[in-house]
């Protein structure tokens, strides 16, 4: 089973449970050998090895130091976690504090003393600790659910990417598009996981033999848990239509875009099934908008400080699902506190003629996103396929800007694909479920 699995994120692939940071080599030591008490960079004792996460880890001793502010857990393997009393009593198990039916603190925020000490530690056996407070309350704490919420860098780093799976395998028009049937993930656990990790980490997987009729986007919604809807309804139709409300429902060539960027909180995730394909023309393209983002900061730091900053104006009008007029403002390029690139707000179509910027900025505006948009088209960014009648193609709405080339209009519909909508929640949770089902894992 987990050959299967592992060919879906190579590098992706973490041990069970969290885990704490290795400490520096010494100079003429080998970390395999036996090592003293490990030391963290810095003033922080050292901590658990990655590789020991597998085993049921023990307790050596357990004290508490700074005045009985911090509790520090010395592991069987000679390495050290220290815990801040205030977050040891903010998440004391105990069912007086914690409801464990629903997985949630019962503690109200304003019973906890912020400048708690312990009065007592104690260490009843090796796989927990039992601390005593000056209230006489007492919490105990399990090994293993310590062990996965040591405070080091490393080991936080490694919860991140347990919790998120935040790697990203870039690509350009060398992309291997991933393909999976869709009978496969609709029946079987494993090739739903597989769908799924692959969606997060390439940001498009293309499902193949779903049947040629409306409905079947909701069937693949009920399988992760449910459609987003928006004012096009729980799921849309893209073909030519006669006063058409959207530039998607035209025979026009579509430029790449993100969808929904009007709303303040875009859908995450994009599907579109072919149910009907014209022969001449109507192919998809579709860019890996992370990727050059990332090309662009490097290119030109200006042009991307501009388009990660600016706030743009996006209007859409219309009566669909139900009658509607959306405002929102956002940034063409949305980065996170390392300035990284989480998502892309771009969608030329929908772009307001009102612009709420001093009138010295817009040209300047207009050459970074010029030249945003030129990468955007490149031949070595750009990736070109054609849709065939009972493919789903899945992707990011957050990273993928898509798009779509012309064709020709005819007495009767030529190319008609259904389209819905998930959001990352929705999807990144069904994701953890089937990790514990798959890889029988928390």
């Amino acid at each position: 089973m987990w050959r299967a699995v592992a060919a879906v994120l190579p590098k992706a692939k973490v041990p069970a449970g969290g885990t704490c940071c290795l400490p520096p080599p010494q100079p003429g030591r080998s970390l395999l050998r036996g090592t003293p008490r490990h030391r963290c960079p810095g003033a922080a004792p050292g901590v658990c090895p990655p590789q020991t996460l597998s085993m049921k880890p023990g307790i050596q001793r357990v004290e508490a130091l700074d005045a009985g502010r911090l509790v520090c857990v010395e592991w069987e393997d000679g390495s050290e976690s220290r815990y801040p009393c205030v977050w040891l009593r903010d998440n004391c198990q105990c069912p007086h504090c914690f409801l464990h039916s629903a997985r949630a603190r019962k503690l109200l925020f304003e019973d906890l003393d912020v400048n708690i000490v312990a009065k007592d530690v104690a260490l009843p056996d090796r796989r927990k600790i039992s601390i005593t407070w000056p209230d006489e309350h007492t919490s105990e704490y399990e090994a293993e659910w310590l062990k996965k919420r040591c405070f080091s860098e490393e080991a936080r780093a490694e919860m991140r990417k347990d919790l998120f799976l935040p790697e990203c395998q870039y690509w350009g028009s060398d992309l291997q598009l991933p393909k999976i049937p869709f009978e496969e993930i609709m029946l079987n656990d494993e090739s739903a996981y597989k769908w799924l990790c692959t969606l997060k980490k390439v940001g498009i997987v293309l499902l193949t033999g779903a049947p040629t009729r409306q409905g079947e986007l909701v069937k693949l919604g009920n399988r992760i848990g449910f459609l987003r809807l928006t004012f096009y309804g729980p799921t849309w139709q893209v073909q030519d239509k006669a006063d058409a409300n959207n530039v998607a429902y035209t025979t026009g060539k579509l430029c790449f875009h993100t969808d929904y960027p009007v709303l303040q909180h875009p859908p995450g995730v994009q599907f579109l099934h072919c149910i009907k394909q014209t022969a001449a023309g109507g192919e998809s393209e579709v860019v890996d908008g992370f990727h050059v983002a990332n090309k662009l900061k490097k290119q030109n730091p200006q042009a991307h400080q501009i388009l990660s900053s600016t706030a743009v104006d996006y209007t859409d009008v219309g009566v669909d699902y139900c009658d509607f007029a959306v405002q929102c403002k956002q940034r063409i390029i949305d980065v996170d506190s390392r300035g990284e690139a989480v998502r892309i707000n771009y969608n030329n179509a929908t772009r307001d003629t009102v612009f709420d910027i001093p009138a010295e900025k817009v040209r300047p505006f207009y050459a970074a996103l010029k030249e945003f948009n030129d990468l955007l088209n490149s031949a070595e960014h750009k990736f070109t396929f054609k849709l065939k009648p009972g493919d789903i193609v899945t992707f990011d709405n957050w990273r993928v800007l898509h798009g779509r080339q012309s064709y020709q209009s005819g007495s009767e519909v030529t190319r008609h694909l259904e389209g819905a909508y998930a959001d990352w929640d929705v999807v990144m949770s069904r994701l953890r479920l089937l990790r514990k089902s798959v890889l029988n894992r928390d």
